[in-house]
Order: structure tokens, then C-alpha cells, then sequence
């Protein structure tokens, strides 16, 4: 006889002394992945089963948007809240009952499971881009974050979908990398009279990591005469936030927020040989803990970062950052140089501290068959089983239940 239709109880657990996400995402040589299993019980009374017909796991990522929520008027007058879900990856059938059973009547399961994060830009299809990380930005004017969603189906009347979150980091902007470590340099000139060069010994950031710009002004030969009658005033760097809402969209709009400045007052004529100075600030971190040292506890969704952002891309938003030098003269026009710079949101000791992890988990991917991964054993306890609720450390004496000691 089919046990009644009631609800089941569904959660899910990760590997033993780990997280969910094993892996790292972003680096495709470790084979970024997530990996649990699925533990299905009675959901009434405590040995009552439950009916299933099947089992479905998928990693969904949520993003929204609201460039108006800074502001109380115009979140209520700007425009709305908007928000996209898709299916990171593929979703995976974890249990399906016999054909010709509507469903199995179950004491206890626990199905296995892994998913693959994509780790590739081939082609521009969504499904094969590298997921960006989870973030929440100040007033939720942007975030993305990610669950678990198991779906159950119990009979052809019963289907419930339950979600569990999932944190998820980027681990490609690492400032360990030896592409972030080769000099960037730029030029550039208003008038003709005099030239703005910099240069950068590395371009990728993390919090109250020095950044250090070489810059240097230089007249222009062929206008000397009103070269040596500029004036340099002062020099200032400031680091710019630029976010993108809908970079993919019709209408993308901008917001530049100023994070750190650094001003040099220099006070002089422009040699004829140029001008050759230093600038230097620190990218600003915020402190997790509170004033008696305690970290506070984060969201289930989103990782505790020391950075309010980082360079990300998303569906519905982009956070870049800029250096911007600036040089203030007289009798010759102010130039502006602009570089893009990363920030990654752990600092330079803390990449690295994960190169050596990074490394490991390669040498552990490379074992994995993505198109065929092993799994442990599924576990299926069957309600006309002998000795079924021994699963649930329970005992049948004298046609009463009683918990298994033993």
C-alpha cells in the first residue's frame, strides 16, 4: 500500500570538514565543482514514509539590480527592481522511480551528487561562461547570489522545491598571477605642449594593498618656448569605482564613485628635462570586525569580503576600476590619464597563501572524469524493506516503535 502524500523532509550536506564548492572557480585546471548529497526523511511523525517519484538538483544563480536605492525618493519614483535567475551549469536527475510506479514509498534517501561549474568563455551561450562571484552591494543597489535548488516530486498531485544557498568566489584575479605583475604604461597630452606619462609595476589589487604610479610630465620640443612658462601646480590619483547597470542592455547607465585620493603639491616650472615623481595610496579594506575584535556573522548568501567591491561582470551589472592621474598647470591645459586596474578581494598575503591550494586542487581535478565523475553510493531504504526504520535508529517491539539501541 503507497504511504500517504505528505511533505517530505529534504536537506543537503556537503563532504566531510569542507565546504560545498570544491574547487576553484575561475582557475578551469582545478575543475571548479559543487559536490553534497541530497537526504530525503519522513516529514510526519517520525517513521511515517514518504511517496517519490523523483529527484532534481540544479545550481541557480540569482541577480538584481536597483541604481535608484541609494536614494529614498527615487527608489520609490525611479524604476523598479530588476531581476534574472538562470541555471548555472546543467541540472542533474538524481532519482527516478521504476516506469509503471507512479512513486516509491521511502524511509530514507541520500542521493549523491556533483555539479559542474562552467569554467570557459567559449561561444558567447550564457551556460559556458564563468559564473561571477556572490556579492552584495550597499543598499542592495546590485547583487548576485546563488542556491541549491532541489525539486522533489512525490505522486503526480505533489512537487516541492527547496533551496539552500551557496557562496561563490573568483579566484582568476589573484594579484599572484604573473599576467598582473608586467609593467603598464600610458601617455597623453591636451595641447601639444606638454606630456602626461605613467607607469604601473603591476595592475591587480587587493585591500590595503600599496599602489605605487611612476608619472612623469615632459615638454614637447617642437613648442619649448611655451613649455618653459608652464607651471606644474599639483598632481593628484585618485581610485575611481565605475559600476555599470545593464552593460548587455539598451540603456546602460553609469555610476563613478571616487574611493581613495592622494594629492601632490609640486609648485614648479616644468624643466626642460620633464618632471619625474611618485605617487602612492593604499586600496581602502573594511573592517569585519567590531569594536571589541569580534568578527560579525555574515549572510548565508554572500562571503564576508574586506572590499565593499571588486572587478566582477555580471548579466545586469559591471564593477570596474580606473586610476586616474591628474596633472593641474598653468599656461597649459590640465591632462587626465585614466588605466584600468583590478581589484581582487583578497590582499597580496592572502593569494599568496592559496597559490599552494590552487596548485593542490589542480593535481586532485586532474583525476576527476568531468563527463563520467565517480560518486559514492546512493542510499535508497525502501518502506517494505525488512527492518526499514533501523535506518532512522528505530526499533519495532511488539508493534511498538521504539529507538535502536545497539
Amino acid at each position: 500500500m503507497n504511504a500517504p502524500n505528505i511533505p517530505a523532509v529534504v536537506r543537503i550536506s556537503g563532504p566531510p570538514n569542507s565546504s560545498f564548492l570544491v574547487g576553484y572557480p575561475g582557475i578551469s585546471a582545478t575543475l571548479p565543482r559543487i559536490v553534497g548529497k541530497v537526504e530525503i526523511r519522513p516529514g510526519a511523525g517520525i517513521s511515517a514514509p514518504v511517496n517519490i517519484s523523483m529527484v532534481r538538483i540544479c545550481l541557480q544563480r540569482r541577480e538584481t539590480i536597483h541604481p535608484s536605492a541609494e536614494n529614498v525618493a527615487k527608489r520609490h519614483l525611479g524604476t523598479p527592481r530588476r531581476e534574472t535567475v538562470e541555471t548555472v551549469g546543467k541540472e542533474v536527475l538524481l532519482f527516478r522511480c521504476m516506469t509503471g510506479k507512479e512513486a516509491e514509498s521511502v524511509i530514507a534517501m541520500d542521493l549523491p551528487f556533483q555539479i559542474f561549474i562552467p569554467f570557459g568563455r567559449s561561444g558567447e551561450e550564457s551556460n559556458r561562461r564563468i559564473p561571477p562571484a556572490s556579492l552584495q552591494l550597499p543598499s542592495r543597489i546590485a547583487e548576485t547570489y546563488y542556491e541549491l535548488v532541489v525539486t522533489v516530486q512525490q505522486g503526480s498531485s505533489m512537487q516541492n522545491r527547496y533551496t539552500f544557498p551557496v557562496q561563490l568566489q573568483r579566484y582568476d584575479t589573484l594579484s599572484t598571477f604573473g599576467m598582473y605583475n608586467r609593467p603598464e604604461t600610458r601617455a597623453a597630452t591636451a595641447d601639444h605642449i606638454v606630456t602626461l606619462g605613467i607607469s604601473l609595476p603591476k595592475w591587480s589589487y587587493g585591500p590595503l594593498d600599496p599602489i605605487t604610479v611612476y608619472v612623469k610630465l615632459s615638454p614637447n620640443p617642437d613648442y619649448m618656448s611655451k613649455a618653459k612658462k608652464v607651471t606644474i601646480q599639483k598632481i593628484t590619483l585618485t581610485i575611481e569605482e565605475e559600476i555599470t547597470f545593464n552593460p548587455e542592455g539598451d540603456e546602460p547607465t553609469k555610476k563613478v564613485t571616487k574611493i581613495a585620493k592622494h594629492t601632490q603639491t609640486v609648485g614648479t616650472k616644468l624643466p626642460e628635462t620633464g618632471y619625474m615623481t611618485n605617487l602612492g595610496l593604499v586600496l581602502p579594506a573594511r573592517n569585519l570586525r567590531d569594536p571589541d575584535g569580534i568578527i560579525k556573522r555574515g549572510k548565508p548568501h554572500f562571503p564576508q569580503y574586506e572590499v565593499t567591491s571588486f572587478t566582477t561582470t555580471s548579466t545586469l551589472y559591471k564593477i570596474e576600476f580606473f586610476l586616474s592621474v591628474k596633472a593641474h598647470m598653468t599656461s597649459a591645459r590640465d591632462i587626465t590619464l585614466r588605466q584600468p586596474i583590478v581589484v581582487c578581494p583578497l590582499d597580496q598575503q592572502a593569494c599568496k597563501e592559496e597559490m599552494e591550494a590552487i596548485e593542490q586542487a589542480a593535481k586532485d581535478a586532474s583525476m576527476v572524469d568531468p563527463n563520467n565523475p565517480v560518486l559514492p553510493e546512493r542510499m535508497i531504504v525502501l518502506a517494505s524493506e525488512k527492518d526499514a526504520i533501523r535506518h532512522l535508529g528505530l526499533c519495532e517491539v511488539g508493534g511498538v516503535k521504539k529507538m535502536l539501541i545497539e
